[in-house]
């Protein structure tokens, strides 16, 4: 057997960013910004009030002053009304400061309070004299034309989205989202929605990889199952136009392991006995086509832990994320339990504050599918651990 690092590191070292694409701000979120973003102008744009209120000349504008209302500037006004001796101009929150104020009295500090008029009153009372620059937002504040908006590497989300549309740009390059087919392979699988006859079970592989590789910012390309007919495998690869294809089941020594039999005999696909329960066959190898080839076993459980230990990873250093791992952290185990000699354990377990606990007490068979939905976690036991005793430190994968 090898080890999981040893497995990993031969999976990462094929992987490498994909490349950049120009993209609309709507089509980006989610993936991750290949070049840096600068402001093409100012942020703000011109000085402008933080406030509803009053554009003043802080001379004039005395505790007790009572002024003239000359103007009303709206948001998105283009006017710069002058003030003279003792008047002043209503002004909206975001709208430009009129060149001749030099502070904002809000609406609550005058004698007019926050009620609401359609037109500007002929006159205020200012009741608290107003700071120097009171309530103005300085043109260039946030940041100055030219400014580092948001920074190669970025994965964007909201904020950063919003951020680069302020900075004044409507498209960004970034590196494009892994294109991912799916095949479940096994002649026993039917519909999740069919009535299994005899030796038949629903097919909910597909489903898993499919979802976790969304989650992870894949596209799906593909998503196909197969029987155990080694032509039928290979007509399928030779459809596909995609990144990476994961597979399922057919990976370990059965005599009816087809995708063994098919990628592994045929197109150099280097199958391994991982340390690791479940997950033990694996097969990981780059197609002529260069597409990364992930093959996993066949239980639910498995299929799991392997997506998260081996693909996951992958996928993220494809879409150009530097951070490509799961944050662990250390929990005290709530119950004691076995763990399998000479492998690392990869047990589905739930988090209950500061402890963990499996997320089944069946044991950690790949087949407990049922133990999936509602882990929230993984624990990780090392290979030389032969039993977990309650209020042994663990180390846990968190999955959320």
């Amino acid at each position: 057997m090898i080890t999981i690092d040893e497995h990993r590191a031969r999976i990462l070292e094929a992987t490498s960013a994909l490349p950049a694409e120009r993209l609309p701000l709507a089509a980006a979120l989610g993936l991750v910004l290949a070049e840096n973003v600068t402001s093409r102008w100012p942020v703000p744009l011109f000085d402008n009030s933080a406030m509803d209120g009053y554009a003043v000349r802080r001379a004039d504008a005395t505790a007790g002053a009572v002024l003239r209302i000359v103007a009303d500037v709206a948001a998105g006004s283009s006017e710069d009304p002058s003030l003279g001796a003792g008047e002043a101009a209503r002004i909206m929150t975001g709208a430009p400061i009129p060149s001749d104020a030099d502070a904002i009295v809000p609406l609550e500090q005058t004698d007019l309070g926050t009620a609401i008029q359609e037109t500007p009153p002929d006159q205020i009372t200012v009741l608290t004299a107003p700071t120097p620059a009171a309530h103005i937002r300085p043109r260039g504040e946030d940041s100055p034309a030219g400014a580092l908006a948001v920074a190669a590497g970025t994965p964007l989300g909201a904020w950063q989205l919003s951020s680069i549309a302020s900075a004044g740009h409507d498209h960004v390059m970034a590196i494009r989202a892994p294109r991912v087919a799916v095949i479940s392979t096994g002649s026993e699988l039917i519909s999740p929605a069919g009535t299994p006859k005899r030796g038949q079970i629903p097919e909910s592989n597909s489903v898993l990889i499919s979802a976790a590789a969304r989650s992870a910012g894949a596209e799906i390309v593909t998503v196909v199952t197969v029987a155990d007919d080694p032509a039928a495998l290979r007509r399928a690869l030779d459809e596909l136009e995609a990144d990476v294809v994961i597979l399922s089941g057919g990976a370990s020594v059965g005599a009816f392991d087809v995708v063994k039999a098919v990628l592994g005999g045929e197109r150099g696909v280097r199958f391994d006995a991982v340390a690791m329960q479940p997950g033990k066959p694996q097969g990981f190898g780059v197609l002529d086509s260069g597409m990364l080839a992930f093959c996993l076993p066949g239980n639910p459980v498995s299929v799991a832990a392997s997506f998260e230990m081996f693909v996951r990873p992958a996928l993220r250093r494809l879409a150009g994320h530097t951070t490509i791992e799961r944050a662990q952290v250390i929990r005290t185990a709530a119950v004691g339990w076995r763990c399998p000699p000479g492998r690392v354990q990869v047990l589905p377990a739930v988090i209950d504050g500061e402890t963990v606990r499996p997320a089944t007490n069946r044991g950690s068979g790949s087949h407990l599918v049922t133990s999936l939905a509602i882990a929230s976690a993984f624990a990780i036991i090392p290979a030389e651990v032969e039993r977990v005793e309650e209020g042994d430190p663990v180390t846990v994968m968190v999955l959320s």
